[in-house]
């Protein structure tokens, strides 16, 4: 037995340290690097090849400067308002996330804002434990190598808000005509509600699911206000 197994775990330690290694220095570029794409964006335009679907990928790297802090508050007050606080994981949501699949309900409200940059930014979509282990991994990378406020730049950067529409600043033209500085309360609060499901939600004419998420999360921005984004 020693004769093959000796070789193939040394191969197999070879392999592990390589990408130990390699998604370090992956995170560590990305941390001063724009970001002009993701493995989600690359999902997708694979995914038009084989429909024989047509898609045209918009997005446009903009500076954590160059966008609206009513963007940035926005997703935090939807997605991960503890996105300040939290190493990564949100273990109040995910305990109550935890309680609500143990009674037949969703999941979702679980992932963080840094969960959902790592996903988007590193891995393939889907729910697979081996996925979520990839996820986790990546996420405290990201946790222990970039500031909040670069993780969330990140995130609004790459962020899917429509069929080929990703990032902020395409988001904000594609939706309003606008830049991503010059987003208002509201339009922001209806970028973020699309996220939950941006591919069938639409921020410039929302349906009444998408309106009342809106008006909530306005409600949740005005409760945490524009000097919450102070503490990240």
């Amino acid at each position: 037995m020693d004769d093959w197994w000796r070789p193939a775990s040394r191969i197999a330690l070879r392999v592990a340290l390589a990408f130990v290694l390699g998604s370090v220095l992956l995170v560590l570029v990305f941390r001063v690097v724009p970001v002009f794409g993701s493995m989600v964006m690359l999902e997708r335009e694979i995914g038009s090849w084989f429909s024989s679907e047509s898609l045209d990928i918009q997005q446009h790297w903009r500076p954590d400067s160059e966008i609206s802090d009513y963007a940035r508050l926005a997703v935090i007050a939807a997605e991960d308002q503890r996105f300040p606080e939290h190493y990564g994981f949100d273990l109040v949501e995910l305990r109550r996330a935890i309680e609500r699949g143990m009674n037949g309900g969703s999941l979702r409200g679980a992932s963080t804002i840094s969960q959902q940059t790592a996903k988007n930014l590193f891995l393939w979509t889907g729910r697979d434990w081996i996925r979520k282990g990839f996820e986790a991994w990546f996420t405290l990378l990201i946790e222990t190598f970039w500031p909040k406020e670069r993780i969330l730049e990140v995130y609004l950067n790459i962020a899917e808000f429509d069929r080929g529409v990703f990032g902020i600043q395409a988001a904000s033209q594609h939706y309003f005509g606008v830049n991503a500085d010059q987003l208002s309360q509201a339009q922001a609060a209806r970028l973020a509600a699309v996220l939950p499901n941006p591919r069938e939600r639409s921020a410039s004419n929302p349906g009444p699911t998408t309106a009342r998420h809106a008006a909530w999360i306005q409600r949740q921005m005005n409760n945490l206000g524009l000097r919450y984004l102070e503490r990240l």
